[in-house]
């Protein structure tokens, strides 16, 4: 038996040029997560009382299971053409985004999963975004990096609180493959990012009710680091999913700029639409592997093509 809150590491990458030649506007993300094994009790227990006391985030009784999930992460997002200096004041600012932050999650009866998450960090040079892309380029990849860099966003404390409901509805069961769908609603809110938010995955596969979904960096179809290994049926288990989320969207940093500074702006849409693809392999609850493709409506106006990249995340029991 694995030992109390040994939980699960993840490592999550995304980028535009992993299966293109694509390096533009969101064109690297990276988070490390931590999710816990079930809670009993204890001060981490005792935090989903606390934040019902502020607002009813979690349902007050019932079939539960509750976890905690720790990230840490950065996200580099930079104008289509990457020669230009000072880049094109009609394409979006280059910016980075570090931050860290941890997520309470519960599951209630089995198929629903709620997860209320909170981000802190710096936007700015502090996020060392311009090191991480071109110290890439120049060392591993031998071409020259960013050249605009200097006109980055400037730094800004950022912060970012999401509250996300998750359903599970089981469709048909052949055997050991079934099929199901997970609807999600979900708000972000704060100065680095301000969306609501609607979904739907559909999943095919074996041993589905183990998780909600793959995992991905906001903003996107998010899912989570949920994994439930008391619900596998069998050692080897997976899925193809397919699905899609909306966005509605008041504040987006790396296109509005700086809050309280001025900086490089573009005129964003408010509506933005994301659909995905992809497969989820696990073995037993020890490794699992997921990679998924996603392509993304316009996010400004000007913008030149719609945007596309794909996620690569492995977890391992620790």
């Amino acid at each position: 038996m694995a030992p109390a809150f040994a939980g699960q590491f993840s490592i999550l990458e995304e980028n535009d040029s992993l299966f293109s030649k694509s390096d533009k506007h969101y064109t690297q993300g990276l988070r490390l997560g931590y999710l816990s094994d079930p809670l009993i009790e204890g001060w981490r227990y005792n935090a989903f009382d606390f934040a019902n006391d502020v607002l009813p985030f979690f349902a007050a009784d019932g079939d539960r299971q509750r976890r905690f999930d720790v990230v840490l992460g950065q996200s580099i997002y930079t104008p289509s053409n990457l020669h230009l200096n000072p880049p094109s004041p009609t394409d979006r600012p280059y910016a980075g985004w570090l931050y860290t932050g941890a997520s309470l999650m519960q599951e209630d009866g089995g198929n629903q999963l709620t997860n209320l998450e909170l981000l802190v960090g710096i936007v700015g040079p502090g996020s060392f975004a311009q090191q991480t892309q071109n110290d890439w380029h120049q060392f591993v990849v031998g071409i020259p990096g960013g050249q605009g860099w200097h006109n980055q966003l400037k730094n800004e404390p950022g912060l970012a609180l999401s509250y996300e409901k998750r359903w599970r509805f089981d469709i048909v069961s052949l055997g050991v493959v079934g099929m199901d769908i997970v609807p999600e609603v979900g708000i972000t809110a704060g100065n680095v990012l301000t969306y609501g938010s609607a979904g739907t995955i559909l999943r095919i596969g074996s041993d589905l009710g183990v998780d909600y979904g793959s995992a991905r960096i906001r903003p996107g179809p998010s899912g989570t680091d949920w994994f439930d290994s008391a619900k596998l049926l069998h050692p080897l288990g997976w899925y193809v999913f397919f699905g899609g989320e909306g966005r509605a969207v008041a504040r987006n940093i790396f296109l509005d700029g700086n809050t309280f500074a001025t900086s490089r702006s573009v005129d964003k849409k408010p509506l933005v639409g994301d659909l995905t693809a992809g497969v989820a392999l696990f073995w037993k609850d020890d490794a699992r592997l997921d990679i998924g493709l996603l392509s993304r409506t316009k996010e400004f106006y000007g913008q030149q093509g719609e945007d596309s990249y794909a996620g690569i995340r492995f977890s391992s029991r620790l």
